[in-house]
């Protein structure tokens, strides 16, 4: 009983070099490793300290013998023969458990009942017996048959060795304690150095991690099967317990950080943590993902994030994966280490890990995920000027990129610097002139509103974000304009359609002046602010065209045009819009300007071209405005729109309704648009050059015709 026993230290698979490395820091040699088990030999004090100390292995087992198994007699002869009546008592519990992985022998119940009978055998012969009661203590025998080779085991642990004692409650899928310190043991973290968990549940790693910091053995809280068998001497087993409390350490010096948006799992996390004894060791807070912020340096974010078990709605699912990277690059000197299952995790992180490992977490194959950023003491830039975090990593262009777009944004700046002395104190500042950096910036008094187009060499959303962050500060250095005064928008290009979208809820207004006139913006809500700088001198020709007309305006968004029409003292106006926000804006812009009487100015809800299909022939106008979008396919609306397609019936039906000698200017901002056959009954003239402001370039804002009804 003194010599060395054969053991088995079970482990998931993809864990055994962990098991491996603890077993050797307990000071016994592992051997092979095969099938999530590690095979080594120690002497008997090995039982309770490996069952104490192990802390990403699944079991101990006393390894009983091997032997082959092609046929059931093969089986019972080869169980029989091994000294099962060294280790079993003549009154032990020991019922048969079985698997069968790729063997001949493919019924488990007539494996376990062949193995029983041959222990049963063996027992009766040994101890000189015909009964064996099975009322001492329980030795849990264990046949795993692979490609015809069983190995028989006695199990000294019990429960499996992820039931430390301190999780009383599990929230939706679980992570087992055993897989939470292997993630632990195969990042970087080591005690002392900051730990993040930001999708912590009920908190298991951060858990971990404390028990890690204070070296605190995690079976200390527990029993074990093998505390009952009578030839294991109690002294062992409290000499064991003896050296864990003399070897457990009080509280490290790293910060361990746990959150998670749920708020039952985070009662429970800091229940745990209670019952673990390391409540004092772990901060939890309640956040969501999206928040993730810490000042902490050089740390490790450990995480086993939903992949759809947790989380009922995919699109949210989604939209955390997707957000991911550009979250992760706020902390530029940390490492990660993500568990996960979701589909395509590493291009949606846009690059490929440093290292991955194939795990379970229970019966789900996973990968985890390594993103290596920079050493502790590393934060300095490196060679070619820039820090090398896991993410946001600045692509190799950005530096000059950034050079030539701050020196074309200086130019503008001093070529435009007299405007506001002219009234104009809302214009175009950068346009995409610098190759490679597609940003539309424009300038509403002492703020700009930047529009993000895409960047085809984007390889990354967190390199992207890293490379934008970068384009802004030139943006608020060179114009001297604080961060909280840029309001950012993404815009994809969609044909040239107006992309009028609610965006945000932050209500950012301002009040501005052009021509004498006030207009509402909103800078912070919308993919459009509520005024088209493109249009300034269309709408200077509006006011000039006025005087004593009757105004239409069609596709009215937040009638600019109107008042425009009402300053130049036409006789009435009339705004058309699908929208009821923007027909209230357009009434709050009236409003500011001092034309709110009802009985001149009309503001009807109601679909462009279905107003004036129903619009009586006998009202006309003297002055129109068509601006339609691109497309429209709204609820509201009783056909889709399409301005190429539709544009020559609504102008037909426009001049219809117009005045002789009356005028209409039509515009469109769809680069692909081709003017049909000219409209019936009108001279009509294209007029895009006179009406494109200078800081617009003839960049394409927009075309424009004017058509003159025929007497």
């Amino acid at each position: 009983m003194m010599e060395q026993l054969s053991l088995i230290a079970t482990s998931a698979f993809g864990l055994e070099a962990v098991v491996k490395r603890e077993l050797s820091a307990l000071g016994y040699e592992p051997g092979a490793a095969e099938a999530g088990r590690i095979f080594f030999r120690a002497p008997l004090v090995a039982i309770p300290r490996t069952n104490l100390w192990l802390r990403s292995a699944d079991r101990v087992l006393l390894h009983v013998g091997t032997c082959r198994a092609d046929d059931f007699d093969q089986l019972f002869d080869n169980t029989r023969a091994l000294p099962w009546h060294q280790w079993v008592p003549a009154d032990a519990a020991f019922p048969v458990r079985g698997k069968s992985v790729r063997s001949k022998l493919t019924s488990v119940p007539a494996v376990q009942r062949t193995v029983k009978k041959a222990i049963v055998e063996k027992l009766q012969e040994a101890h000189g017996t015909g009964s064996l009661p099975e009322t001492g203590a329980r030795f849990q025998v264990e046949v795993a048959l692979l490609q015809d080779r069983a190995i028989l085991t006695i199990d000294a642990s019990g429960n499996g060795l992820h039931k430390r004692g301190y999780r009383t409650h599990s929230g939706p899928a679980p992570l087992k304690e055993t897989l939470a310190a292997g993630l632990l043991q195969l990042s970087f973290w080591q005690p002392g150095r900051p730990l993040l968990d930001p999708f912590c549940g009920t908190g298991t790693i951060p858990v971990e991690a404390a028990m890690i910091a204070r070296n605190m053995a995690p079976g200390c809280r527990r029993s074990f099967a093998a505390e009952a068998w009578p030839w294991l001497p109690g002294e062992l087993w409290q000499q064991a317990r003896d050296e864990a409390a003399d070897l457990q350490q009080a509280a490290g010096a790293g910060r361990i950080v746990g959150s998670d948006s749920d708020a039952g799992a985070m009662k429970l996390a800091e229940a745990h943590a209670v019952i673990a004894g390391v409540a004092g060791d772990i901060h939890f807070r309640r956040r969501d993902f999206a928040e993730l912020h810490t000042a902490d340096r050089f740390g490790c974010l450990v995480a086993n994030p939903p992949y759809g078990e947790r989380l009922d709605n995919d699109e949210a699912l989604h939209t955390l994966y997707r957000d991911m990277p550009a979250v992760l690059a706020r902390l530029d000197t940390w490492s990660h280490f993500i568990l996960t299952s979701y589909p395509d995790f590493e291009s949606i992180m846009g690059r490929k890990a440093d290292k991955r490992r194939k795990l379970y977490n229970g019966r789900l194959a996973c990968t985890y995920f390594q993103f290596h950023g920079p050493p502790p003491g590393h934060d300095e830039p490196d060679e070619a000027g820039a820090l090398r975090p896991a993410f946001g990593r600045l692509p190799a262009a950005a530096g000059k990129q950034a050079d030539e777009f701050r020196r074309r944004l200086q130019k503008r700046a001093r070529h435009l610097r007299r405007w506001p002395g002219r009234g104009i104190t809302c214009y175009r500042l950068y346009d995409r002139d610098v190759p490679g950096v597609p940003l539309v910036i424009d300038r509403y008094d002492d703020c700009l509103h930047v529009s993000e187009y895409h960047r085809p060499e984007a390889s990354s959303s967190d390199s992207h974000q890293a490379w934008l962050d970068l384009m802004i500060s030139v943006v608020a250095e060179v114009l001297e304009v604080t961060d909280d005064r840029i309001f950012l928008k993404q815009r994809q290009r969609q044909s040239g359609a107006r992309q009028h979208e609610r965006v945000s809820d932050a209500g950012f207004e301002r009040i501005v002046g052009e021509g004498g006139l006030k207009f509402r913006v909103n800078l912070s809500d919308y993919t459009d602010t509520g005024l088209f700088l493109d249009h300034r001198i269309t709408r200077s020709l509006v006011r000039q065209q006025a005087a004593g007309g009757r105004f239409l305006n069609l596709f009215g968004y937040t009638g600019a045009f109107t008042v425009y029409a009402a300053a130049g003292a036409a006789a009435a106006t009339t705004t058309v819009d699908l929208s009821a926000t923007y027909l209230r804006w357009a009434e709050d812009n009236m409003r500011l300007n001092e034309f709110a009487d009802a009985r001149l100015h009309r503001f009807v809800r109601d679909d462009a071209m279905a107003f004036m299909r129903e619009l009586p022939e006998t009202e006309k106008f003297d002055l129109v405005v068509v601006d339609p979008p691109t497309f429209s396919n709204s609820k509201a609306m009783t056909d889709v729109w399409d301005v190429q397609r539709d544009h020559g019936e609504l102008l037909n039906l426009v001049l219809s309704r117009t005045a002789d000698g009356g005028v209409v200017f039509f515009s469109t901002n769809y680069r692909k648009f081709k003017l049909d056959a000219e409209p019936t009954g009108c001279d009509l003239r294209e007029i895009t050059r006179q009406t494109m402001p200078e800081d617009f370039n003839d960049n394409g804002a927009h075309r424009c015709w004017l058509l003159t009804r025929k007497g």
